[in-house]
């Protein structure tokens, strides 16, 4: 099995003044920026993110994953809730407005060549990983991608009835992401707010449905990534050591600098040769499921 990061590293950074191409809001607070980043874009991996300055008169950055980024067209994409100061501070910029960022930061997802069956689960602000991650895994027919977000909120998105069959889920799921829809990447959502074609429940729930259809000989082809909440991230490591699957987390954690200074961000693992801590911003945000101190 591959590990996420045999020696985990720092990449280079850029320090950029990236334009607002585009601000889009949605219910429940939510936005989708996309910026001109060239620098940013051309190195962006699923897992990576950004430390962006919201606003002048604020000192402290905020940390977005990011969602897409177009290496050619050089700009970078994030989604992300209006949580506090800084993100309402960011909410309120326009169309040519000019945010200083840092990025890429972080290491990320490494998917496993030995198990083309990827699971993607991404939970509320967890979910734009996972789409980067998909973007990446469709362009090569090796992989076979499954998205599972879930969400509380209104999702970001108007939600579809899906044309690609998932055997193993419930046949009354079908709400699916366009987005990935038109990639011909399967997708389906879930949530307790009794969205339509939503999986009433939680999305490891759901994973758990799809697994147990699955014959022991594909579910060893299995691969599990995941960002989210803690509580979710937890119950996704839990659901992989029950079917005894590697798993890949992205952690979400209150970041300060972002770049590895001042490790107020660090995390409990255990590695081959003890207990450690690691600091989420460099040394992840991606990690094994499995090596990460869940209590």
């Amino acid at each position: 099995m591959n590990t996420v990061h045999d020696k985990p590293h720092r990449n280079t950074l850029f320090v950029e003044d990236a334009e607002i191409l585009r601000h889009d809001s949605y219910p429940g607070d939510q936005y989708l920026l996309r910026v001109r980043a060239p620098e940013c874009a051309r190195r962006a991996q699923p897992g990576s993110f950004a430390h962006l300055q919201c606003s002048e008169s604020l000192p402290m950055r905020r940390p977005l994953s990011i969602m897409r980024a177009d290496g050619k067209a050089g700009w970078v994409e994030f989604l992300y809730k209006d949580v506090g100061t800084g993100t309402r501070a960011l909410a309120g910029r326009g169309s040519g407005e000019i945010i200083n960022m840092i990025g890429p930061i972080g290491m990320p997802f490494v998917p496993d060549r030995m198990r083309p069956r990827t699971l993607l689960l991404g939970g509320g602000v967890g979910i734009p990983p996972m789409v980067f991650l998909a973007d990446r895994l469709r362009r090569e027919a090796h992989w076979q991608p499954l998205v599972l977000m879930g969400s509380e909120v209104p999702f970001p998105f108007t939600a579809r009835p899906s044309a690609i069959m998932v055997p193993g889920v419930p046949a009354q799921v079908i709400a699916a992401m366009p987005l990935l829809e038109d990639w011909g990447v399967a997708s389906r959502l879930a949530s307790l707010q009794d969205y339509p074609g939503c999986f009433n429940g939680y999305i490891t729930e759901l994973a758990r449905h799809w697994l147990e259809a699955l014959p022991p000989e594909e579910r060893s082809r299995v691969s599990l990534y995941a960002c989210g909440p803690q509580p979710m991230l937890a119950a996704t490591a839990a659901l992989a050591r029950d079917y005894d699957l590697p798993c890949q987390v992205s952690l979400e954690e209150y970041m300060a600098c972002g770049v590895g200074g001042c490790a107020g961000c660090a995390v409990a693992v255990t590695l081959p040769d003890g207990a450690a801590m690691k600091r989420v911003c460099v040394d992840g945000p991606v990690f094994d499921a499995h090596s990460v101190d869940w209590t």
